[in-house]
Formats: structure tokens, C-alpha cells, sequence
């Protein structure tokens, strides 16, 4: 009497367990999602439940299945489980672009839609994915450009169907064959998403409307749980570029000119003076009143490096100007040191324009030792924060920068950091 083998199983926390040593920023944002076997999916997806949370549904015979064709190539013959990975990670990018919880597009939810945002994700994961995947710049997409926006991609695919269209008009006259639904009889013949997109942006009405907010919020939140692991373990395959990308996506967007017009008027300090035209609270009619008048002395310690951009500067300056109005700038020209010939005040009501007098490279020291040498009420820095911690500042300091320096500074502050948006 023969026994049948016992029919393989999918073990997906093996898997998730495997992330854990070669992409730790996947395998955090893993540890917060859910996960459930689903036959009903063909393939695998993620979705947001009814209470606003995520869950990834995975089919096991497809993911087994992986796993075998996988195995069988001649590259992947050590390493059957880099498809199953690549899936992995692919239903992750969806979470971490939005593309489960922001609106849909125009056009809703489309197979066209669906296969711009495999795209967009797939760009960045070449290497990790089986061949049915839409894959630019490969098969049906090899004249598509790697790295573009979903946004991107549904333009080409959309220019893609219109060309094959007329192309079919042409060579059917004015049957009016060839015409049906979307992917019947045009450019997207043949091609489908990797996953299933089944779920995205469904429900209507207030209640699905609060559920999603309440989903980008949580998302947010696990997105910038994995970065902080991240930044402590390693982003394992996730490029320089992405990072930014992604870090940008959890900051909240701050008005950075409000913030310095706060700090412009908060570092106002109080001259008090004598004076008989006003009377004392105290002693009236015996001694003299006080005049209090709050003019504020305020350095702008300016980085000469290249590095900073024209446009950041003109911004900045172009703020500075309607502040003058409320405080006394001393501006302060740095690269490795502190030039006081180059030094100048801008008085109030003054109009200035910015130019660039110094060549060199950074030091965060010199500015600070030459505004802690005089009588300031304030410190602002504007640079691109690639230097080293310098050292304390006696008076209130606070940092302007680009969108990389805000969210990867060369050295962590707890002093305010704002992103300059031009």
C-alpha cells in the first residue's frame, strides 16, 4: 500500500521571519500589518479593513507555486524564496505609496490604474520579482523608463492604448470591430498587475471617508516606527533615493515662514528707559514711568557653500525682508570661519539682497563662537546641515534647510529644524 506525500505548506511567518535579516525596514513595517491565507485571492493583496486596519491577503498555492517555478531558474537555483520576497516586499511599496488609502484617480480604479502602480513600485525591486510581473523598461514595457511616478506610468499606458487604437481603426476601416473594454482589443492585450488591487478606495459615504483617514494616520505612524528601526539597523536593498522619499512622506509639513516670524518676535527683548510722560504704576506722580521699547537683534549666520541652492537663499531672503520691519538682522557670511569684515547689519526697514562672498567647505563652529562673542537675542542658521554638531549656543538657535538637510541632518539637535519650501 503506497501513502501520498503529505501536499507542501506555505509558512508565510518563515518568510516574514526571513525579511527580518536582509531588509529590516520591510520586515518592521511587516510586524505591523496583518496577514491572512485567503484561496479567494488569486494571487496576493492589501487592503484597508472596515476598523482602518491593513491587511495583506496572500493565496499559499500561488505563493508555493513561487516557490517552485522560482527554484527551477537558473540564477534563483540557491535562492527559491526571492520571488515570494520580491511579492512581499511589492504589497509593502503599495502601503508605503499610498496607493491603498489616497484617492483614486480620475478615471477610479482601473486595470490601466493598477498596472501603473506596479510599475512605479516594480522600478524599484528589478531583481526580486518573477517574470509576470509589469516590469518597466522589460517585455511590453521595454521602451518605458525606470523610476517614474504611478501618475507617470498611466500617461504612457494611457498614449500606449490610444496608439494601438488607431492603429486598429486603420486596419479595420469603419466596422467599428476591435472596440470593447478597457485591455479588449488595445495596448494593454496580455498584460495584468502582479497582484490583486481588489479593495482600494472602496466605500462611500462619511463612515468610509473617516475609516480611511483614520488608516493614513496608522500608516504614517507604522511607516515612521520602521524608519526609526531602520535607521538603527540598516534599509538592507532600499535605495538612498527612496529613503528620502519615504522619510519626506512621514514629516509633517510645517509653514516654515510662520515658524520664523514666531522666532523673529519672540526673540524680543524689552529696553526700558525713564521717562515723565509716563506715570509710574507703583509711585505715581513721585518717580518716573518706564518706556519699554522691543527691538529684537537677531543673527542670520548664512552657509557659503555651494552646496546651498540660489532659490533657497532668494527665499529666505525675500522672508527676511518683511520680518526687517520687527527686528535687527546681523547677518553673518561662514564656510570654515567667520570673515567680521563680511559681516554687516541690516537695520530695520531696510531692503537687502543676498549675494555669495565666501567659498569654502562648513563648519558650524564658527558662526556660533562669533555670535556667542556678542549681545544677540537670537541665532538663526540657513545651510544644508552637512557639517558637524557645533557647539552650544548661548542664545535661542534655530536651523533653516533644504528638504534633505530637514529630514537626514548630518547630526541630530533638538533645536528646531525647518524645511525651506521654494
Amino acid at each position: 500500500m503506497t501513502t501520498e506525500a503529505p501536499k507542501a505548506t506555505f509558512n508565510l511567518n518563515m518568510h516574514t521571519h526571513k525579511l527580518l535579516h536582509r531588509e529590516p525596514f520591510f520586515a518592521a513595517l511587516s510586524r505591523r500589518i496583518d496577514k491572512r491565507a485567503c484561496t479567494s485571492v488569486p494571487t496576493a493583496g492589501v487592503r484597508v479593513t472596515d476598523e482602518g486596519r491593513f491587511e495583506m491577503l496572500y493565496n499559499p498555492d500561488f505563493m508555493l507555486k513561487m516557490i517552485e517555478e522560482c527554484g527551477n531558474t537558473k540564477e534563483n537555483a540557491d535562492n527559491p524564496y526571492r520571488w515570494v520576497r520580491g511579492i512581499l516586499m511589492h504589497e509593502f511599496y503599495h502601503l508605503i505609496y499610498g496607493h491603498v488609502t489616497t484617492r483614486l484617480p480620475e478615471g477610479g480604479m482601473t486595470k490601466m490604474w493598477n498596472i501603473a502602480t506596479d510599475l512605479a513600485i516594480n522600478s524599484h525591486i528589478l531583481d526580486e520579482l518573477p517574470p509576470l510581473g509589469c516590469n518597466p523598461g522589460q517585455g511590453p514595457f521595454a521602451e518605458f523608463e525606470v523610476g517614474l511616478s504611478a501618475d507617470a506610468y498611466l500617461k504612457l499606458l494611457e498614449d500606449m492604448q490610444e496608439e494601438k487604437e488607431e492603429s486598429n481603426d486603420d486596419s479595420e476601416g469603419s466596422n467599428g470591430e476591435g472596440e470593447g473594454e478597457e485591455g479588449e482589443g488595445s495596448g494593454l492585450d496580455g498584460m495584468d498587475s502582479l497582484d490583486d488591487h481588489s479593495g482600494w478606495g472602496e466605500g462611500e459615504g462619511e463612515g468610509a471617508a473617516t475609516n480611511q483617514q483614520i488608516a493614513e494616520e496608522r500608516l504614517k505612524d507604522m511607516v515612521k516606527k520602521a524608519v526609526e528601526e531602520a535607521n538603527n539597523r540598516g534599509w538592507g536593498s532600499v535605495s538612498s533615493e527612496m529613503r528620502k522619499e519615504i522619510v519626506a512622506s512621514i514629516s509633517t509639513k510645517v509653514d516654515w515662514k510662520k515658524v520664523l516670524r514666531s522666532f523673529v518676535k519672540a526673540s524680543q527683548k524689552a529696553a526700558r528707559r525713564s521717562t515723565v510722560k509716563r506715570i509710574n504704576r507703583r509711585f505715581p506722580y513721585i518717580h518716573a514711568g518706564k518706556r519699554s521699547d522691543r527691538t529684537a537683534r537677531v543673527a542670520i549666520s548664512i552657509d557659503q557653500s555651494g552646496s546651498v541652492s540660489d532659490e533657497m537663499l532668494t527665499a529666505f531672503f525675500a522672508e527676511l525682508e518683511s520680518l526687517a520691519k520687527y527686528a535687527e538682522f546681523v547677518v553673518v557670511p561662514f564656510d570654515t570661519r567667520v570673515d567680521e569684515d563680511l559681516v554687516y547689519t541690516w537695520k530695520k526697514g531696510e531692503k537687502k539682497k543676498w549675494e555669495r562672498v565666501m567659498r569654502g567647505g562648513t563648519c558650524f563652529n564658527a558662526p556660533t563662537e562669533y555670535v556667542n562673542g556678542q549681545k544677540l537675542d537670537g541665532h538663526i542658521v540657513l545651510t544644508d546641515m552637512c557639517a558637524d554638531k557645533p557647539v552650544p549656543s548661548k542664545c535661542k538657535r534655530m536651523w533653516m534647510t533644504d528638504r534633505y538637510g530637514a529630514t537626514q541632518p548630518y547630526f541630530k539637535t533638538h533645536e528646531k529644524v525647518l524645511e525651506i519650501t521654494t
